[in-house]
């Protein structure tokens, strides 16, 4: 198996109706926070909304797991050095997060809470022949909210993991989160929430206060 995350590095605004649905303006060029391996909670787990934070969105995507370490990778290395797929929850506090933006502080608050990054089983890569053609489906208590597919990302993980890598050293076991489609609300406890990728599996996670 793998190796937990030594960093998890999430691109912003990669699917342009989930831009549009906050408001933002479509980037140009990719850009990227970080999240703390911290926050990661597995499948069956449950997700715990801080006092402080707020209204709590979910934002489901498609994860991509590292093999090895590398650095400096051209865009038609990359898929040599996955070993992976998984399917996330980019959990997000968003008003904290709204704050952040109008005065351009990071995000890390809003997004580094414990128990906000859920994270599904591994999926070889091998069982995923094209992962740039994935339905992504988000349901919350039953409810589909969102409804998407990675051939609808603004930056292809080719791209992605290609750019990161001149940035920084990836390790076995960092995950790369590709961004969410439209549809996301608001967590409240006592909810539960199913994300389901074709090829990749299935995480489902309940709500509960701090």
């Amino acid at each position: 198996m793998y190796a937990d995350p030594t960093k998890i590095i999430c691109i912003g605004r990669n699917y342009a109706e989930h831009a549009r649905e906050l408001n933002n303006a479509l980037p140009a060029e990719p850009f990227y926070f970080l999240k703390p391996p911290s926050s990661v909670i597995r499948n069956g787990q449950s997700i715990v909304l801080p006092g402080r934070a707020g209204r709590v969105d979910y934002e489901g995507e498609l994860g991509v797991v590292m093999i090895d370490r590398c650095r400096n990778l051209a865009e038609k290395e990359v898929f040599a050095h996955i070993m992976g797929f998984v399917v996330c929850n980019d959990v997000t506090a968003r008003e904290m997060q709204d704050t952040a933006k109008k005065v351009a502080r990071p995000w890390a608050v809003s997004k580094g809470f414990d128990t906000f990054f859920p994270m599904s089983e591994l999926r070889m890569k091998r069982d995923v022949p094209d992962p740039a053609s994935l339905d992504i489906e988000t349901k919350l208590n039953g409810t589909v909210k969102q409804k998407g597919n990675t051939r609808d990302m603004i930056f292809p993980i080719q791209r992605i993991v290609s750019d990161i890598s001149g940035i920084m050293t990836l390790e076995r076991g960092d995950v790369i989160a590709t961004g969410t489609p439209a549809g996301i609300s608001q967590l409240h406890a006592g909810d539960v929430i199913e994300i389901t990728i074709e090829k990749v599996g299935k995480l489902t996670n309940s709500v509960v206060s701090d």
